[in-house]
């Protein structure tokens, strides 16, 4: 019998575990991103409300007993955004503030309209995330 040639068996052997295993790593960096994302969505949602509860708007509208009137972005200042969420900013991306009032409520909707999943894996269900704070009144 002959032996058979042996050669480059472990090269295609790294090359099986090697693309498993990175594809495990960049998963798992991408979900970590994906989350900080989400919390720092919900920081500035939350700062947002805060915001807009001490607002004349909100404030005078508590006072009189009516509904308020207030829309348009709660913290206006790009400096403001930047101070409560950072990691928003990384890669050029900015994110959106805003607040609509619904029947005796606001919701104060924080989203990073340009973020986009690094690993393919997971399609475009994860783009665009949003979250938002709903605000009693």
């Amino acid at each position: 019998m002959r032996k058979l040639d042996q050669r480059g068996v472990a090269s295609f052997e790294f090359v099986v575990v090697a693309v498993a295993f990175f594809t495990l790593v960049f998963a798992i960096l991408d979900l970590a991103r994906y989350a900080i994302t989400m919390q720092s969505l919900r920081a500035l949602a939350n700062a947002g409300a805060r915001s807009m509860m001490i607002s004349d708007c909100y404030v005078n509208a508590a006072i009189n007993k009516t509904v308020p009137t207030c829309s348009g972005d709660p913290l206006p200042s790009a400096a403001a955004k930047r101070a409560i969420a950072p990691f928003l900013y990384a890669g050029g991306l900015s994110p959106t503030l805003g607040m609509t009032m619904a029947g005796s409520a606001f919701t104060v909707t924080a989203s990073e309209p340009g973020f986009t999943m690094l690993v393919p894996v997971w399609g475009t269900a994860l783009n665009a995330p949003s979250a938002s704070t709903q605000v009693p009144f």
